[in-house]
């Protein structure tokens, strides 16, 4: 506390102001570089994030294509009883005809 006293008589008000200022800006440049170092962080985990939802992206477009080709795969199999239900349907009608003329 006595070393406050003689550095105050010494420099005068004039001189503590500017010790003040110089811890002000020594503070000021110790944030932003922390912050830098913050903004490195998240850059490098956002950089992450971005391939993991690209991937991400990629995958589901993949799942949306294989649904896609197994709906067709069901489609065409849908015609093909519907094809075969009307195809027992006329052979049954013509052979219920047959029996019917008899």
């Amino acid at each position: 506390m006595e070393e406050l006293i003689v550095l105050y008589q010494d420099l005068g008000l004039l001189g503590s102001v500017a010790v003040m200022f110089l811890f002000l800006v020594y503070s000021m440049n110790k944030r932003a570089s922390q912050q830098a170092e913050s903004l490195e962080d998240l850059k490098v985990e956002n950089k992450g994030q971005s391939e993991t939802l690209e991937n991400m992206e990629g995958m589901i477009i993949k799942l949306i294509d294989r649904w896609n080709k197994s709906d067709e795969t069901r489609d065409r199999r849908h015609e093909d009883l519907l094809r075969e239900v009307g195809d027992a349907s006329e052979k049954i009608s013509y052979l219920s005809g047959r029996i019917n003329s008899k």
